[in-house]
């Protein structure tokens, strides 16, 4: 019986010994790759849905949806006397009116990489320094003036539309 327990201690020691060898190991060499430099320490800041009205010819053509999600120093937006989200509120508007042969429907004439960049080099000549790093795009969709009554029409009409089927009562027999 003293042998059987005399060699439970011992397999016990043996592999705590062993865990304990492989965890100083691991720490020591590191697990997986180092963060990339331009990725370590910024911040990722979402912004609400930017809505653009689009104006040609004095009507409203429809409407630019925009969510954008940007990298900036957090040292760095700590020092803005406004608000990151009014500023690049602003900045996507006075893109789209500053550029108005961007055409929303044709999409092949829709460079996202310019707006991006356009977006980013604005606010940083703005506040004169490299807040934004890049801009991201969470979603991007253009509204026709068409398309928007059309929802509004289906909208209106599901709801006035009164339930015709109602449950029969199941009887058990």
């Amino acid at each position: 019986m003293i042998k059987v327990i005399a060699i439970a201690v011992w397999i016990c020691a043996a592999t705590l010994g062993a865990v304990f060898y492989s965890f100083q190991a691991a720490g020591e060499q590191g697990l997986g790759e180092k963060p990339k430099p331009m990725l370590g320490g910024l911040d990722y800041v979402k912004t609400d849905i930017i809505s653009v009205p689009l104006i040609h010819d004095s009507k409203i053509d429809g409407y630019f949806l925009a969510k954008l999600v940007y990298t900036v120093e957090p040292e760095q937006i700590k020092k803005l006397s406004i608000p990151a989200e009014a500023l690049i509120t602003d900045q996507v508007y006075s893109y789209l009116y500053a550029n108005p042969q961007i055409d929303f429907t044709k999409k092949a004439t829709l460079d996202l990489d310019a707006f991006r960049a356009a977006i980013r080099d604005t606010i940083n000549t703005r506040v004169g320094a490299t807040l934004v790093h890049e801009v991201l795009i969470d979603q991007v969709n253009f509204l026709s003036k068409d398309e928007i009554r059309d929802n509004w029409l289906r909208r209106r009409q599901d709801a006035s539309t009164p339930a015709t089927e109602t449950p029969k009562p199941v009887s058990a027999h």
